[in-house]
């Protein structure tokens, strides 16, 4: 593992401090979110909580490398899919669980439902994505070509592979042709 640099220092500290500022505007909008209706107010407390989520994902995903882009169904199925079952329940009284997830008395979202705002945030986005993948030095210099792939360099390229492959052929027909004759 490479030992951070300068720019990886700051990046750390932006996303630290991007979390701490998160938090302490998510207080303000519960605190706004009590003096509306109850279903509004828990609407927009479990957004709050989803998007602290992605946060967290993004905050935590920093590396170096290209983003490695998968579909991960175990992680649909074991993290999105029960957080979203539960984020939903909270709201809708005719499912089960309803009264284990609702919110309590004073109208504020439970912890389990926070929770599950959270991982239903980062859950998604690492369903579709793992972070980053760094290469090594060795195959990015055998992968690192001079021409991108596909464009006119590519086809002048392959022009000139065609050319060469069929002067070879040509000599390779005067040298058997030279050959025979030498040989009668």
């Amino acid at each position: 593992m490479k030992k951070p640099n300068k720019k990886d220092n700051v990046n750390l500290f932006f996303s630290a401090f991007l979390v701490l500022a998160f938090v302490v505007c998510a207080h303000f909008f519960t605190q706004f979110t009590n003096t509306l209706t109850s279903n509004v107010g828990t609407i927009i407390s479990i957004a709050l909580y989803v998007v602290f989520g992605l946060l967290l994902f993004y905050a935590t995903r920093v590396g170096d490398g290209k983003a490695v882009k998968r579909f991960s169904l175990v992680t649909l199925i074991v993290m999105v899919l029960p957080a979203l079952y539960i984020i939903i329940s909270s709201m809708a009284a005719g499912l089960p669980l309803h009264d284990v997830f609702a919110s309590d008395i004073s109208g504020n979202v439970s912890l389990i439902v926070s929770l599950a705002g959270i991982v239903l945030g980062y859950g998604i986005p690492y369903t579709f994505l793992s972070g980053f993948e760094v290469a090594d030095e060795e195959e990015e210099a055998a992968s690192a070509s001079p021409v991108l792939e596909g464009g006119i360099e590519a086809d002048l390229l392959e022009n000139d592979d065609e050319e060469s492959a069929e002067n070879e052929e040509v000599v390779d027909e005067e040298i058997s042709s030279e050959e025979e004759n030498s040989v009668e």
